[in-house]
């Protein structure tokens, strides 16, 4: 059994490790690969990767835990985009007038993914006040 000075320093190591962090984050997304075809589901092996993520929170897991290694994703990004360059170069009806429809899909998909992401953010919000400033009433 691990004792809990090792447990304490292990988790200090973890979150001050970028590494072990992005190898956690691309383990759950392994795993979920592997659910996946396993079982045949209808979902991304990463969708299920970040519900394994999700149910670690739940079970006290911190987000501090990941989030250098979250960071360093989202900085890096665009890496992970520029293989649809070359798709779109090779592609010549994308520059025209179906580039532009696929465009305004794109755009309107996103910012109704947003402005729904935002009210339900903003009800959750006021929901959780709500609940606050009832449980301060009570005696």
């Amino acid at each position: 059994m691990i004792d809990r000075k090792s447990a304490v320093l292990f988790r200090r190591a973890f979150r001050r490790s970028r590494l072990l962090q992005i190898l956690l984050l691309i383990a759950l997304w392994l795993v979920g690969e592997v659910l996946v075809r396993a079982l045949g589901l209808p979902v991304s092996g990463g969708v299920l990767g970040m519900f394994a993520l999700l149910a670690l929170f739940a079970a006290g897991f911190s987000p501090r835990n990941v989030q250098r290694g979250a960071d360093w994703f989202l900085a890096e990004m665009l890496l992970f985009f520029i293989p649809a360059i070359p798709a779109i170069l090779n592609h010549h009806e994308l520059l025209g007038w179906l580039g532009a429809k696929v465009l305004a899909v794109i755009l309107v998909g996103t910012v109704a993914v947003m402005v729904v992401t935002a009210g339900a953010v903003d009800l959750c919000l006021r929901w959780s006040a709500h609940r606050s400033r009832a449980g301060e009433r009570r005696p």
